[in-house]
């Protein structure tokens, strides 16, 4: 296909199974790249789990593998979570032009939150300990996402920006820059504020980091 628009309906029918197949603790997202990452969301059934709607952005880990060059088909059976407490297992599909180019992902999110509660009843029966990991963020706004980054940066570099030296800083902008973040608009802007740096000296980072 050429674009989501191409085959949104068809999509929209695959969606709606699915959703209708597994209940209403089961969201399925379609998100189109197109317009940039802001407000990818152009289709969603039972929005409910993760709390959006048509309009909302993409998340965190969308965003790292909708700006990656390489040539996986999708993630699987991952686990993530919501800002208010749901665990969710996940699988994003990726979706590809004719050229191959990235042009936007068909997610599924399952509530498991019941089913992890009555595993978590039997694992303090029988001692164990085992946590499943939780590595995705659902928003509504993606400036959320870059507050995000920002704070994990913060917390690999081990001291606050204000006193971050020129090599703490690059390594900063270049975690920022493997997540994706320059991809939401106006982020350079902002990391310059951040950092007190200049457009210039970014993009000479970012060049040196890129080479």
């Amino acid at each position: 296909m050429k674009n989501i628009n191409d085959e949104k309906y068809n999509l929209m029918s695959i969606m709606k199974s699915i959703s209708k197949q597994f209940g209403d603790k089961c969201e399925v997202v379609l998100h189109d790249f197109s317009q940039g990452f802001e407000k990818s969301v152009i289709a969603i059934e039972n929005g409910h789990v993760t709390n959006r709607n048509i309009g909302s952005s993409i998340t965190n880990l969308g965003l790292e593998y909708a700006t990656d060059d390489g040539n996986d088909m999708g993630i699987y059976n991952y686990t993530s979570h919501t800002k208010d407490g749901k665990i969710l297992r996940s699988s994003t599909a990726i979706l590809r032009d004719e050229e191959g180019k990235i042009i936007g992902s068909l997610c599924i999110n399952f509530d498991i939150s019941d089913f992890l509660f009555i595993e978590n009843t039997i694992r303090d029966l029988t001692m164990s300990n085992e946590k499943l990991p939780m590595d995705e963020m659902f928003v509504q706004d993606v400036n959320e996402l870059f507050e995000y980054y920002i704070e994990m940066c913060i917390k690999i570099i081990g001291k606050p920006i204000s006193i971050m030296t020129k090599e703490d800083k690059i390594k900063a902008i270049e975690y920022l820059d493997s997540k994706g973040v320059f991809s939401i608009t106006k982020s350079g802007d902002r990391v310059c504020e951040l950092f007190n740096i200049s457009k210039f000296t970014l993009y000479k980072y970012l060049d040196e980091i890129r080479k």
